[in-house]
């Protein structure tokens, strides 16, 4: 089967609407908060309302819709539904920034919208794709998930400049073009028949049991590496400005932009890492990326030169390429095709739970040494998911 990579660029749409959203709600909408006088402990609190809502309610979704058939398939109910939820909740935020209680309502809505149909958008990975050509594609589609973040970013905040609003509407605009691009040229395979003794979808401890349960562990390993490799980037996320800050003396903004060696490498490497994964095996090249950001890790530790540190972002941000392009692929290949969209889901559960259990395990250990921390914290748990990692046995890479 040959790849088709207009069919892959088309189906990055979806994955370039969801990325223009984020990073205008996770930079915008805290100010917003901030100015309504709460504290910063409540501030993070509502900016984890996603990752919790992604926890419970995308497993959900991606079991539901591994069960869904209607005129238009099993996926784009989900789409149809979910984007144009986000979109109209996200352009509210705006206009009610000074009252908490609709500005909560409005932070809420989009997070549902926005998890309604995430994890039947990823979905379409493995039902497009088979697995030799998962890499590959995936590497495609998180490359217009990084364009749609770039646009954000550099758009985002020329923007805000000329209206407070206008982010929030042109975001959501993007985003609902992006999806309709999507329902209109993506045509979805034929859906497998239903298993009558499996037709209720399972919620996230039924879909955690079908796919850890049994003689097979790969399916409870690679969870726990998913796990493992999330708690430790997303502890340095959460604390390199202020690390940055408070041990190096840089200001938070020259920080911030630091961080963009990192994710212009992952950009470059995205397509990459899927060539080499379609070469090597996904458990391989994602070893190899695994080792190679315990040692950059280790290394930032032990020099604190700015300008070493920039080198070793970049170099993370390729190793990252491998590690982050070739999972959710992976994942597919040792719980089977047969719930795609439940894998999905647990996939998006693990992510979610590091995302919340790293900073806070990780600012705890902050308050009792330093933020240095955060990188032999990152580091080990970056060799737990290595050693998980290890544990996994799969087949020998097919070659597209």
């Amino acid at each position: 089967m040959k790849f088709d990579w207009k069919k892959t660029f088309v189906l990055g749409f979806g994955f370039l609407g969801i990325s223009v959203v984020w990073p205008l709600f996770n930079s915008l909408i805290p100010p917003f908060l901030e100015d309504l006088g709460l504290s910063a402990l409540v501030v993070g609190f509502i900016l984890t309302w996603d990752n919790l809502i992604n926890m419970f309610l995308q497993p959900w979704v991606g079991a539901r819709s591994d069960r869904t058939r209607s005129r238009w398939g099993r996926r784009k109910p989900w789409l149809m539904a979910g984007a144009p939820l986000a979109a109209g909740f996200f352009i509210l935020v705006p206009f009610v920034r000074t009252n908490f209680v609709l500005l909560a309502l409005a932070i809420l809505g989009t997070n549902i919208g926005m998890a309604l149909f995430r994890s039947p958008t990823v979905a379409y990975l493995g039902d497009l794709y088979p697995s030799e050509q998962r890499s590959k594609a995936n590497g495609v589609i998180n490359l217009m998930g990084g364009v749609g973040g770039a646009i954000a970013l550099f758009g985002g905040g020329a923007l805000f400049k000329m209206g407070v609003p206008l982010p929030f509407i042109v975001g959501a605009l993007l985003l609902l073009i992006a999806v309709a691009v999507v329902l209109a040229f993506v045509r979805e395979p034929e859906a497998p028949a239903i298993d009558a003794s499996h037709e209720a979808a399972p919620g996230v401890w039924d879909s955690l049991r079908e796919v850890t349960s049994g003689e097979n562990p790969n399916g409870l390993f690679m969870l726990l590496a998913i796990f493992c490799w999330f708690m430790a980037w997303n502890a340095v996320e959460a604390f390199f400005t202020l690390y940055v800050r408070e041990v190096l003396g840089i200001a938070v903004g020259t920080g911030t932009q630091m961080l963009t060696a990192f994710a212009a490498m992952l950009i470059l490497f995205a397509i990459p890492s899927g060539l080499i994964a379609n070469r090597i095996g996904r458990k391989t090249t994602i070893m190899i990326g695994l080792f190679g950001m315990m040692v950059g890790l280790i290394l930032v530790l032990m020099l604190t030169n700015p300008t070493i540190l920039l080198v070793l972002l970049a170099l993370m941000g390729g190793f990252w390429a491998l590690v982050n392009i070739n999972s959710l692929p992976l994942v597919y290949d040792v719980g089977g095709n047969h719930a795609i969209g439940a894998l999905t889901g647990l996939y998006y559960f693990a992510s979610s739970l590091a995302a919340i259990a790293g900073p806070i395990i990780a600012g705890g250990l902050i308050d009792l040494t330093s933020y240095s921390v955060i990188w032999l914290f990152a580091a080990v748990f970056m060799l737990l998911a290595l050693v998980m990692m290890s544990r996994i046995r799969v087949a020998a890479p097919v070659r597209d």
